[in-house]
């Protein structure tokens, strides 16, 4: 038991357990750190009210899609990302469009050389477009960005992507599940001052642990995101985080440093299988690799 927390309640939770909100079973974007799987169980702990829903970390929005909150602001610092779902909110079409022109260039070709020509267009001028068919495309949907200058280097995958046709049923889908979502470009230390009293915060930053490879993750801190959730806190705003918790079936325990008495209760999530030792170790069973998420709430 993590000793910083206060009254810590460690639980192990059943995700085939019942739930209010019902899961997605597709998703829009494939990304690291994808919560599309347990996305329900995550929210079965959020409060039964609140105000309007923020997520500073939006990623895949796997968490924002499966709530469908009524009003909520979404954002990430990652302009690319950022403007694959402002263009989901805003212009369905368009969206389709991206997929669908870059696919048709990828299966009339050499599939890997065009893959390459599509990375070399992002890597030249970061874009949503381009960034929308790679992480569907790319090797184990693992995006992998160079700390220097945010240069993507994930190779083509041996998987097909989906077709046009069934990528814009998935937009549509979405559409419908954020169409009461505000999107917004920025930083989380940006964000979470914005919270009101009554409102919730969700929260699912870079994990320290395992994953310095995401765009921005090797500039996170996690201790200046313990200070925004404190303030959050003393303002009467709910807060939600997922981070590290335990790895390798529960040898290894995160060590996060968590403040005292910061978080009411601790939750473990059980996750499967790591994506990132999937993605290092191909062919292996990695049953001894199993991952457990840490949900630590402030209510």
């Amino acid at each position: 038991m993590d000793t910083n927390t206060h009254e810590s309640e460690i639980i192990c939770v059943n995700l085939c357990s019942s739930v209010a909100k019902t899961p997605l079973r597709t998703q829009l974007l494939k990304w690291i750190g994808n919560k599309q799987r347990f996305a329900a169980a995550i929210i079965s702990h959020f409060p039964a009210e609140f105000e309007n829903y923020h997520e500073p970390f939006l990623g895949s929005g796997a968490v924002l899609a499966t709530l469908a909150p009524a009003r909520g602001v979404a954002s990430d610092c990652f302009a690319p990302l950022m403007e694959i779902w402002r263009t989901l909110s805003q212009s369905l079409e368009e969206l389709k469009r991206w997929y669908s022109d870059r696919f048709r260039q990828f299966a009339a070709g050499d599939k890997t050389q065009e893959y390459e020509r599509i990375k070399a267009s992002y890597n030249v001028r970061p874009n949503g477009p381009d960034l929308l068919f790679l992480c569907r495309s790319c090797y184990g949907g693992v995006m992998r960005f160079r700390q220097r200058d945010g240069f993507c280097s994930t190779p083509c995958g041996s998987h097909d992507p989906i077709s046009p046709e069934s990528f814009a049923r998935r937009v549509d889908l979405w559409h419908g599940r954020v169409r009461g979502v505000q999107f917004i470009c920025n930083d989380y230390q940006k964000m979470l001052p914005s919270a009101k009293a009554g409102d919730l915060v969700y929260c699912d930053p870079p994990y320290s642990d395992s994953q310095t490879i995401l765009y921005g993750a090797q500039r996170f801190s996690l201790a200046r995101l313990f200070e925004l959730i404190a303030d959050c806190k003393s303002r009467g705003v709910y807060v939600a985080l997922s981070i590290d918790g335990k790895k390798r079936s529960g040898r290894h325990v995160c060590e996060l440093n968590i403040p005292p008495g910061l978080f009411e209760r601790e939750v473990f999530l059980d996750c499967g299988r790591s994506m990132l030792k999937r993605f290092q170790c191909a062919g292996e069973s990695l049953e001894s690799e199993r991952v457990q998420d840490r949900l630590l709430l402030t209510y």
